[in-house]
């Protein structure tokens, strides 16, 4: 365990915190008034400590958070509120064997015989350059004997070893350790992936300002006849799902899932941008209670969702982690386990070197009125009480799309080329996405429940396609969430205060799903053409609500993984909250998220065609599985973090 030895500079970044709370409302005072007498700051100041214990890891957060809620009337109608939120988590130096400076170590590779798994130390693969000019007499062949002093066997760990095992699998080395201890595969993905430990620490202190979580103005003018503009400007979170967890509708603003990945409320994770929104309040009319039109402009710099650097506790999917191992074989080269497929039944790790297969660039969507985020929504409540909207959104997808077969050095014939077709050469995209829908809640008295449903189809999503030279395909999706509420008096848990149970379930269809049988296996999209998740929270109220204890179901159909998430909330007094809880994950089945990983893709034809093919110069997918990398994709959230089972308490004081 590394010792706290600079604690003067970790105490630094939280008073920050409460420099910019306090700081903030003793410089607005000063401003003056807007026609009329403004009030004073209203502000509340909360900490929190969440310390997690990982299973097989030991500790896997320590984060302590410092944020400041402001609210001003400033005069003229006009309110300003804002939200500055600072953190600090000490996991990186308490547990800095898994997550710190010396995360990772020397690893080794795998090869498949007829007898069985061979390993060698990563960079020492039977495929080499000598091998490849001795075999084939190939002197410009770009694989390597031995990798530089630069890129050593050391700060690594094999790509997925948290969630799943080689066994004859692809696999390659993925540096885990800070950007500023070790730079390989380190890419700014949008926020992320090029970060120093002191970022990892304290993520709000960044060039993108965000300890200010919140900070907008808004007004509502009076338009006479029923009618009123309301305008609010500023950073901000704008929400229009109606739904817990699944983002249906709710896109406007991107998503840190390093904070937590999926267990965290959206409210804190949720990444505020500048958004200016304008709203046209019409009133009642003949046949609605109340009427609505919103405009809601993005006008900030593109920002996607922030799925967590690898050598971090939470990197969902495994994500970040995929990125940063590809990103290291294309600038550094790399063993990659499993991959020439010289003789039946036998796949032998391979040496390659720089520039011939991993990710090369990151094409983040740039700041201008062309890249601009614009949406509308119309709202309604009719004379029976239901309550619905109708959505349009276009947008940047906040997911990124790998588009491949890119420019690459041929690794056998030295030959550069601008595109391989089916080579695992990849940039990194972020779509442009258009996306219509609508929601409705409503009572249902008879069943004593409430009624919440999101739909949504949207237009220009990419997703995986070793069926396409490219290895993607641009597909449109349906997606839909019904969510019912019921509290229910349960005698045995309480005689006095109802017990709420709410279910969800998450649909989600991919019109133009390609998937066939090849010559080794399935090819095309790895995710589902349907997938179906649901989720059960109950949650009762004890001790006038003093005691709260709760439990969470997650079902993922198509993966077949489970999350349960019990959690005992406690109210020791009105200032201070503890909460004690676990999510504990759980998956059967698991070869069913294995899938075409595109060694057998031959994009260097003939050289990769595999062993007895029928049509060595042809590039095409034959088929050949592993759960590297499509296996993601068909695992989900909860699958690929199946072996992150946690135990955590929360202690929540308000000042």
């Amino acid at each position: 365990m590394e010792t706290l030895s600079n604690g003067a500079w970790q105490r630094s970044l939280l008073a920050i915190a409460v420099g910019c709370a306090f700081a903030a409302p003793a410089a607005a005072e000063e401003l003056p008034a807007m026609g009329e007498e403004s009030s004073p700051w209203q502000v509340d100041v909360t900490y929190e400590n969440h310390t997690v214990r990982r299973e097989h890891v030991g500790l896997a957060k320590f984060r302590n958070t410092l944020q400041a809620e402001l609210d001003k009337e400033v005069g003229d109608g006009w309110k300003v509120h804002g939200i500055v939120r600072g953190s600090w988590d000490g996991v990186y130096r308490m547990n800095s064997d898994e997550y710190g400076n010396k995360a990772g170590g020397s690893i080794s590779m795998q090869s498949t015989t007829p007898g069985g798994y061979l390993t060698t130390p990563w960079g020492t693969g039977p495929v080499t350059y000598s091998l490849v000019n001795g075999v084939f007499g190939l002197a410009g062949n770009k694989f390597v004997d031995a990798y530089p002093a630069s890129n050593p066997n050391a700060g690594l760990r094999v790509l997925g070893d948290r969630w799943h095992k080689i066994d004859g699998g692809v696999a390659f080395a993925v540096p885990v350790r800070p950007c500023d201890v070790d730079k390989r595969g380190c890419r700014d993905f949008g926020g992320y992936g090029d970060l120093k430990r002191s970022e990892l620490e304290a993520p709000e202190f960044n060039d993108r300002l965000d300890f200010l979580r919140e900070l907008y103005a808004k007004k509502d003018f009076d338009l006479g006849d029923g009618k009123s503009l309301f305008v609010k400007l500023g950073r901000q979170q704008v929400v229009w799902g109606r739904t817990d967890l699944f983002r249906v509708l709710d896109v406007i603003n991107p998503v840190d899932f390093s904070r937590n990945n999926i267990y965290d409320e959206l409210s804190d994770i949720r990444i505020p941008m500048w958004i200016a929104q304008v709203e046209y309040r019409m009133g009642a009319s003949d046949t609605m209670q109340d009427r609505n039109l919103q405009f809601v402009w993005n006008v900030d710099k593109f920002r996607p969702n922030n799925l967590g650097q690898c050598g971090s506790p939470n990197t969902i999917l495994d994500a970040g982690c995929f990125f940063r191992g590809m990103a290291n074989l294309w600038d550094n080269g790399g063993t990659v386990s499993n991959f020439a497929n010289v003789a039946p039944g036998t796949l032998l790790a391979t040496n390659f070197g720089p520039g011939q297969i991993g990710l090369d660039k990151v094409h983040l969507p740039s700041w201008s009125l062309s890249n601009t985020q614009f949406g509308m929504k119309y709202e309604g409540v009719t004379q029976d009480g239901l309550s619905f909207s109708l959505n349009a959104l276009t947008y940047r997808s906040q997911l990124p799309s790998l588009r491949g077969g890119k420019r690459a050095t041929n690794s056998f014939t030295g030959v550069y080329q601008d595109a391989w077709p089916y080579l695992i050469s990849f940039d990194m995209h972020f779509p442009r996405v258009n996306l219509i829908g609508g929601s409705m809640d409503f009572q249902v008295p008879a069943a004593g429940a409430a009624v919440r449903v999101e739909a949504a189809y949207t237009d220009g999503e990419e997703f995986a396609n070793t069926n396409r030279p490219e290895l993607y395909s641009k597909n449109n999706v349906f997606r839909s969430v019904i969510g019912i509420d019921r509290p229910t008096f349960i005698p045995f848990i309480s005689e006095t205060q109802a017990t709420l149970f709410s279910g969800q379930l998450f649909y989600q269809h991919i019109f133009d799903h390609e998937w066939k049988r090849g010559a080794l296996g399935p090819v095309g999209m790895p995710d589902w053409e349907d997938n179906v998740i649901g989720t059960l929270l109950i949650k009762a109220f004890l001790k006038n609500g003093m005691v709260s204890p709760q439990v969470i179901f997650a079902h993922d159909f198509k993966a077949r993984a489970t999350v349960v998430a019990p959690q005992v909330e406690m109210h020791l007094s009105n200032d201070l909250k503890v909460t004690i809880g676990a999510n504990y994950k759980l998956a059967e089945g698991r070869s069913r998220w294995e899938f075409d990983d595109c060694r057998a893709c031959n994009p260097f034809a003939p050289f990769t065609a595999p062993n007895g093919d029928t049509d060595p110069f042809t590039s095409y997918s034959r088929g050949l599985a592993g759960m590297e990398p499509a296996g993601r994709f068909r695992a989900g959230p909860i699958g690929a973090a199946f072996k992150e089972n946690d135990l955590f308490i929360k202690l929540n004081y308000k000042f």
